[in-house]
């Protein structure tokens, strides 16, 4: 017995000993505030922050939008509680009748007050109203309570925040009444501990039915924050972070953007940054550059820069087959090869008949078999120090070969003549083999000297080898960027071409990538064949960003994109880097913002300057 309780009094001081060990500290102690002041009747003071709480204390009898909507949206720190309670459908259809009874009479009996009757007559039609809804179409009765706590860190701001919400509110048909003396009741109701106190529950409690409790559904703000997305910006309405990961293929259909704007509105800034982000996680990107903005931004990211021109010693043959072009397993090089070609000498000859498209092809496969290649996949391949390795760039015709077997056909004589300026005139770069390889993580094509005219070529040289490299390992992230894609698939390009960049957009997500169409000429995106191929492009993307448009492109837009007429005036008064951004089936303003070292990287000058 001795020994028992030797052992509880022993126990007892180990755990007073622990205890003053642990010190006094406890959970609630850490995420309590410092000080509380209630003083004030207009507001609580915790912490140097300022608290003022309001009570929706009634609405318009019939509400034809989400009532919180504007409150919101309307970028003001707050704090939004709604309590619901259900109430007793048998106990409230008695009260119902019982009061339809009394005031049935009073109306019948009762002449004198026209005002007095109207104001009974109407709650008279109400009640019957309720009474049919819960009775014929099983509605149920709540109670609704909202309130609001406002806060801000010094009390001007307070009242200029709180006098905001009383405009936003009346003009919505909401009346509000500041809780002073109150305002420790309405604290605590906003807070989340299901606390809806009995000191103001009178005041704010209004009845409601079943189908109208979705007017008070308080989640409306689009917000995008993927778990495993990259930053964007912030929304315009409430400063949430915008957050997207458009690889993400459970959320999103596809990987691809379309991004549209006017000269000057931030589309090329929002594209270098995505650049910039995503070369920071190692995806791999591919850039056609027409127009020589993003030398910089190679650069710094130490990129691969291929420059195609007249003063460029650098060649990529058009005619060359890659052994990435078709995935392993797969069959059909030369086929698939002359395909593309025949897009690419559409863009040279003009759009071509099915004669001219057939004799095209038949002088493509003599010139191929010149070099030992055929339609069987085995002549691709060669015997070397004992290995079987895939033919090299030597090994392939260019287009000089070509140009040879044309001429000497009458038939195909005026194909050669247009042949003259790519085999012997002022872009006789483009016979040449390939001198260029394209390891990089990131690699920038830059078809500036191409001059105005000849973009177009250079674009689709590069989208085909682009094109074979998305297709290497579809394991591997990766992204294509189209700048000033209008002019592959709008009027000047043709229907082959196009085809292959739709093909793009449509398929490339099973090969782990993305494609991204950029222009700032919305007109000629849809110019080609009643603009069935930017319609395509524009719903294969999963997301789409419209910067600031002049009103004849948004005519034009809205009539291939769902565009509501409110978003038709947003897109028109945007500002420079602010953006109109569909992201699945979320609609959302977005302020692109980045850092300042960003922007060091991206404008070559300090933020601030």
């Amino acid at each position: 017995m001795e020994i028992e309780l030797e052992k509880i009094f022993n126990k007892k001081i180990n755990e007073k000993k622990l205890g003053i060990l642990e010190g006094s500290i406890f959970d609630k102690d850490k995420i309590s505030p410092s000080y509380i002041n209630f003083q004030n009747p207009k507001y609580i003071e915790i912490d140097n922050i300022y608290y003022s709480g309001m009570i929706i204390v009634d609405y318009y009898r019939e509400q034809t939008e989400i009532i919180l909507k504007s409150i919101i949206e309307s970028n003001i720190n707050l704090n939004i509680s709604i309590f619901y309670e259900k109430q007793n459908a048998y106990r409230i259809i008695k009260e119902l009748t019982y009061h339809i009874g009394n005031v049935g009479l009073e109306v019948k009996n009762n002449n004198e007050n026209r005002q007095d009757i109207d104001i009974a007559t109407s709650i008279y039609g109400d009640a019957k109203y309720i009474r049919k809804e819960m009775q014929i179409n099983n509605e149920d009765m709540y109670y609704l309570y909202i309130y609001l706590i406002i806060y801000a860190e010094n009390i001007k701001e307070l009242e200029y925040s709180i006098n905001k919400i009383e405009g936003i509110s009346q003009s919505k048909g909401l009346q509000t009444r500041r809780a002073n003396f109150r305002q420790e009741e309405v604290f605590k109701s906003c807070m989340p501990i299901m606390e809806n106190n009995k000191l103001i529950k009178n005041v704010a409690k209004r009845n409601i039915l079943t189908s109208s409790l979705i007017s008070t559904y308080p989640f409306i703000s689009s917000t995008i924050f993927d778990e495993e997305g990259i930053f964007i910006g912030t929304n315009i309405y409430n400063n949430s972070f915008v957050f997207i990961d458009r690889y993400n293929t459970e959320k999103y259909k596809n990987a691809n953007i379309c991004i549209f704007g006017t000269s000057g509105a931030g589309k090329s800034f929002y594209t270098k940054l995505l650049i910039l982000r995503y070369r920071l996680i190692g995806i791999k990107q591919y850039i056609i550059d027409p127009e020589r903005e993003y030398v910089s931004l190679s650069e710094k990211l130490r990129g691969t820069r291929i420059i195609i021109g007249p003063n460029s010693n650098t060649y990529i043959n058009i005619m060359e087959i890659r052994k990435e072009s078709i995935e392993e397993g797969e069959n059909g090089y030369l086929a698939t090869k002359i395909s593309k070609l025949i897009g690419f000498f559409n863009l040279i000859f003009g759009e071509l008949n099915e004669e001219e498209k057939a004799l095209i092809e038949e002088k493509l496969i003599e010139t191929y078999k010149q070099k030992n290649i055929t339609f069987d996949d085995k002549s691709l391949y060669k015997k070397e120090n004992k290995k079987i390795i895939f033919k090299n760039k030597e090994n392939m015709p260019i287009l000089k070969d070509l140009y040879n077997i044309l001429k000497e056909d009458k038939k195909t004589e005026k194909f050669a003549t247009k042949l003259i300026p790519f085999v012997k005139g002022s872009m006789k770069f483009f016979n040449n083999y390939t001198n260029v390889e394209l390891k990089n993580e990131l690699i920038i094509a830059d078809i500036y000297e191409l001059g105005e005219e000849n973009l177009k070529y250079g674009m689709y040289l590069f989208t085909d080898i682009f094109w074979d490299k998305i297709k290497e390992n579809r394991k591997e992230k990766k992204a294509i960027y189209l700048d000033e894609i209008w002019r592959l698939i709008g009027v000047t390009s043709n229907k082959n071409v196009a085809s292959f960049i739709y093909k793009i957009f449509k398929t490339i997500r099973k090969y782990g990538g993305s494609s991204v169409a950029i222009t700032q000429d919305i007109s000629d995106l849809f110019s080609l064949d009643n603009g069935i191929y930017g319609k395509s492009i524009l719903n294969n993307s999963s997301i789409k960003t419209f910067f600031a448009l002049e009103e004849e492109n948004i005519k034009v837009l809205s009539e291939y994109a769902n565009l509501s007429e409110k978003e038709k005036i947003e897109i028109k008064s945007l500002k420079t880097g602010e953006c109109l951004m569909f992201v699945g089936e979320d609609h959302i303003l977005t302020k692109i913002e980045c850092s300042n070292e960003e922007f060091e990287i991206i404008k070559g000058e300090k933020k601030d300057a």
